[in-house]
């Protein structure tokens, strides 16, 4: 079974990829899209989204990094695969789920899911660019409005020569609500001879093992699930339904992620706040903590409230 970490925009950046991968069990990690239109991204773009090229592509866990494009000009996507490659990047993703309106008015993400024929030249553009070694996957939804094209975009990712999909087990118009439906995966995952990896509405280790029952997939992708309770990957792993990390070593890991590297203290500030409202849903400890720290604009004195709150 192999468990990943979802590519999350804003969510799931170098600073939470650190801190998840520290006390988690993933098999790898994925970045947030790339974008990519008309030209070649310059190096320090590559290393503000991956800066874990500088380190054989891998978080400071030695969890792997994989990057992930998102475009549709088919040049570009390849350039950018080679120079990315070159850089170290252990393989590649292609995004055709993002479900945001801006991306998808441009002709990315989840939109291009309404053109089977165009998802499978932008894949076997990228696969066909980069050498062999480096493995070539996408992340698809079940569709755009609806499901009509499900099928023909899982084939077309497979013909493309990807190594595996990742299937987002709603459509875009489904957004993030629940329920997730896994149960349409098992046709996927029945009719491709490449892996399918299944993602959606998994946040309990009973979730995962639902997920596995419906979809008939064992590998899965888990996003908020896995920000909201950093230890569900150890818990699906060791089939635990209590808390295999106690709140204690949550404040350490917060602690950590406060003391990642950023550019400005109020973005930080934000993000911490997300991510602690996140974890009350799960940890009375955070609910009681977010009350103490919601109106404290600087991060030294945040970090010195987490300290005190250590037993």
């Amino acid at each position: 079974m192999k468990l990943v970490l979802a590519p999350m925009e804003g969510l799931t950046d170098p600073i939470m990829r650190d801190v998840l991968t520290s006390v988690g069990s993933f098999d790898w990690c994925v970045t947030e899209f790339i974008r990519v239109t008309d030209s070649v991204l310059p190096d320090h773009i590559y290393h503000t989204y991956c800066p874990e090229l500088l380190n054989e592509g891998k978080t400071a866990a030695g969890t792997p990094v994989h990057v992930q494009f998102l475009g549709n000009n088919l040049e570009m996507l390849a350039a950018n695969a080679v120079k990315v490659a070159a850089m170290g990047a252990p393989a590649i993703d292609m995004n055709f789920g993002c479900p945001a309106k801006t991306v998808n008015r441009h002709r990315g993400g989840s939109v291009l899911l309404d053109e089977p024929e165009v998802v499978y030249e932008l894949v076997k553009a990228v696969r066909d660019a980069v050498p062999t070694h480096i493995p070539v996957s996408a992340k698809m939804r079940l569709g755009y409005m609806d499901r009509n094209f499900m099928m023909e975009n899982a084939h077309a990712i497979e013909d493309a020569g990807a190594a595996w999909v990742t299937v987002h087990a709603r459509t875009k118009a489904d957004g993030y609500t629940p329920p997730a439906f896994w149960d349409q995966l098992q046709p996927i995952r029945e009719a491709l001879k490449i892996n399918v990896i299944a993602n959606g509405e998994i946040w309990t280790n009973t979730d995962a093992k639902q997920c596995q029952l419906e979809s008939g997939c064992e590998d899965l992708m888990i996003g908020r699930g896995a920000v909201t309770t950093p230890d569900l990957t150890q818990c699906i792993r060791q089939n635990s339904d209590e808390p295999l990390i106690t709140w204690n070593e949550l404040l350490e890991l917060q602690i950590r992620f406060l003391n990642g590297s950023y550019k400005k203290e109020m973005n930080m500030v934000g993000r911490y706040k997300q991510w602690l409202g996140m974890m009350s849903k799960h940890y009375p400890e955070a609910k009681a903590l977010w009350d103490e720290v919601k109106r404290i604009k600087q991060l030294v004195e945040i970090t010195e409230k987490l300290k005190a709150s250590k037993n």
